[in-house]
């Protein structure tokens, strides 16, 4: 590993629960080289590898490390002399435990393992010691958990433990709670964002300052401005431009790209895949039963209030069957995308969204294939991360690739 920046600019990054690859993939277009990623689930873990390791070869992958799927606690069990030899030949390490047990929007279960992943995410640190560290979590990582039950002492968010023992292993870290919407991402969508940085390099204080400062000029270069609605992001993906079999869901359809006049969200996202695909990748629309249908189609011409959910009782006029849904509204950005596809209803077809447009509204690009199955149920909801949650899990690229320059700025200082 000794010749890990040899003949080569670029600065080296180590992707922690890489998901399907959205901050990745920003890091990649940031200018950054991966080393590896880490990612646990197999579904997840494909999409990541088509895409940046076969396909862009981002990552240069150390011969020790087998180039597949791993649990953090197993590397950090197998290969703790490999990571420390590491030290001082990695830049930055990226990315943040799974939130679901964190989640405002789940159920958010104190005593759910994935939490306790937060300290394997800093066992990593201690053996790698990168120069810097770029953390990411859901909103309610900085919220505690209920009192502790048989004692008086309040409950500590994770958020706090982490940014304390962080700064143990000798880190200045600065925590910030950032909306990507402002960021020129099409939704919704608040993060907890911790930087962190070696004390004898620097601090981060200015993170969030530069990211503003950045934004108007990052957006730009790519023909955007600040606000990017749900219409101007998804508008050629109509079922009404004409739909095929779908290549990879049997007896399902997918869509045709619309000739429409583009916005400019929209050929950024498609830049040449349409040249090369008839249809764009995970178009496929869900089979809805006709009183399904029925219902979605009073809901656009009746229900007034886009964007907002529709649960509780309020669902009993309406005839709706699932947990509750949100009639999207294509002139606003749209909520924070998630892995639950009846969600949400199209802005103007009696449909739900298909993964494409979840993974544009995230500002993943046509060209980024996700892969594996569509949707999963039951017990299988355990072990498998379908393409809807992939996409819903992600972090936006367009924002991890702004982030990534800002970061990168603090190297080249």
């Amino acid at each position: 590993m000794a010749s890990l920046h040899e003949n080569s600019e670029k600065h080296v990054v180590i992707d922690l629960f890489a998901g399907a690859g959205g901050l990745s993939l920003g890091l990649y277009q940031a200018g950054w080289e991966g080393l590896f990623a880490i990612e646990k689930n197999a579904f997840a873990f494909e999409t990541l590898k088509y895409n940046l390791i076969d396909n862009k070869k981002h990552f240069r992958w150390p011969k020790w490390l087998p180039q597949t799927e791993h649990d953090i606690n197993e590397v950090l069990k197998k290969y703790p002399k490999q990571l420390k030899s590491l030290r001082g030949k990695v830049d930055l390490v990226a990315g943040g435990p799974p939130c679901q047990g964190f989640s405002m929007a789940g159920k958010r279960v104190e005593e759910d393992v994935r939490n306790q992943l937060v300290f394997s995410y800093i066992k990593f640190i201690e053996l790698v010691k990168p120069k810097m560290i770029l953390f990411e979590n859901v909103k309610g990582f900085t919220y505690a958990f209920d009192k502790k039950k048989n004692d008086n002492s309040e409950a500590e968010p994770y958020s706090h433990k982490v940014i304390r023992e962080l700064g143990n292993l000798g880190y200045n870290v600065k925590p910030h709670v950032i909306d990507f919407s402002e960021y020129g991402v099409p939704q919704r969508r608040k993060r907890f964002i911790l930087v962190g940085i070696q004390k004898e390099l620097g601090t981060p204080n200015d993170f969030e300052d530069l990211l503003k400062a950045s934004r108007n000029a990052f957006l730009k270069s790519k023909g955007l401005t600040s606000q990017n609605t749900l219409q101007d992001a998804i508008s050629d993906l109509l079922r009404s431009n004409g739909e095929v079999a779908s290549p990879d869901r049997k007896g399902f359809y997918s869509g045709k790209y619309g000739n429409k006049k583009l916005t400019a969200y929209e050929k950024l996202m498609r830049g040449d895949y349409p040249k090369t695909h008839e249809i764009a990748d995970s178009h496929s629309f869900a089979k809805h039963k006709q009183e399904k249908m029925d219902c979605y189609k009073r809901l656009l011409a009746e229900y007034t209030q886009r964007g907002k959910r529709i649960d509780g009782k309020a669902r009993e006029p309406w005839g709706i069957m699932q947990r509750g849904i949100t009639v999207l509204d294509p002139n606003a950005v749209s909520p924070t995308i998630t892995g639950h596809p009846d969600d949400y209803l199209h802005y103007c077809e009696p449909r739900i969204m298909t993964v494409r447009e979840c993974a544009r509204i995230q500002s993943f690009p046509d060209w980024y294939e996700i892969k594996k199955k569509y949707t999963t149920g039951g017990k299988m909801r355990k072990v498998e991360v379908p393409r809807y949650t992939q996409v819903g899990n992600a972090i936006p690229p367009l924002f991890a690739e702004l982030a990534g320059k800002v970061v990168l700025n603090y190297m080249l200082k």
